[in-house]
C-alpha cells in the first residue's frame, strides 16, 4: 500500500484539517481534527499508519507552549531541539519566542510533515525531522522541549535515558506534562500550572492541571 505523497498529504491536511486557534495558547493556530475529518484516510495510504496524535492538542504541549511564550527569555537566542514535536506546536512557540533554531523531531512521519505545515501557516521557520533522536547521542542544541512524552512506560524510560545522557553533555530540559502514569516526577521541579484541556477533551475541557517541569540531575 503506497504512501502519500508529501503534496497528497498536505493537500488532506488542508481540505480537511482547518486551522484554528490553539486552546490556551491562541497567538497559535494549528490545523487540527474534528468529527469529520476522515483520518482513516490516511491509513488507507499507509499500513504503517500511527494513532494520529498529531492531529489534536495534548495537556503537556499546550502548557509548555504557553510557558514559552509568557517566558521568552527561556528560549531566545538559543537552539531548540522539540522532542515528539507531534503537530510542531511548541517548536512553533519557540520560534515565536526568538529562538535562534528549532529542531522538530518525531517517530510519526505525517507529524514531521504537519508540523512543518503547521509552522508555515504561523509564518515561523522550523526544521522538522522524521526519527527517533532518543537513540542517538545528544544533539547540538541548548535546550531540550517535551511535551507529553511520558504516557508510556517503554518510551518514558527511553526518553528518560537520553535525557540523562544530555544532561552529561550540559543540555538543559523543560518538560510539560498533565501528570501522566510514568513521569519521573522525583526528578522534576515545578515552573508553572496552567488548567486547560488534555487530548481528546476538545477546547471546552478545564479538567487538567497542565504543568511544566524543569528536568534535573
Amino acid at each position: 500500500m503506497a504512501t502519500a505523497s508529501a503534496q497528497e498529504f498536505a493537500r488532506f491536511v488542508r481540505e480537511n484539517l482547518p486551522l484554528a486557534p490553539v486552546p490556551t495558547v491562541a497567538e497559535i493556530r494549528l490545523h487540527r481534527a474534528g468529527p469529520r475529518s476522515g483520518l482513516w484516510r490516511l491509513a488507507e495510504w499507509n499500513h504503517d499508519f500511527a494513532t494520529p496524535y498529531w492531529a489534536y492538542p495534548w495537556g503537556g504541549g499546550l502548557a509548555l507552549a504557553r510557558y514559552v511564550l509568557d517566558h521568552p527569555d527561556t528560549v531566545a537566542g538559543r537552539r531548540i531541539l522539540d522532542l515528539g514535536a507531534g503537530s510542531g506546536l511548541v517548536g512553533i512557540a519557540a520560534a515565536r519566542s526568538g529562538a535562534k533554531s528549532v529542531l522538530a523531531a518525531d517517530i510519526d512521519s505525517y507529524a514531521a510533515s504537519a508540523a512543518r505545515l503547521n509552522a508555515a501557516a504561523n509564518d515561523v521557520a522550523i526544521e522538522s525531522v522524521f526519527g527517533d533522536l532518543t537513540q542517538s547521542a545528544p544533539p547540538d542544541v541548548d535546550l531540550i522541549l517535551i511535551g507529553d512524552l511520558f504516557y508510556e512506560q517503554a518510551l518514558a524510560e527511553r526518553v528518560s535515558r537520553f535525557l540523562d545522557r544530555c544532561l552529561e553533555a550540559g543540555i538543559g530540559a523543560l518538560i510539560g506534562d498533565p501528570g501522566r502514569s510514568f513521569l519521573p516526577r522525583s526528578r522534576l521541579q515545578l515552573l508553572a500550572e496552567y488548567p486547560g484541556p488534555d487530548f481528546g477533551d476538545g477546547d471546552r475541557g478545564t479538567r487538567a492541571r497542565n504543568a511544566v517541569f524543569f528536568f534535573r540531575a
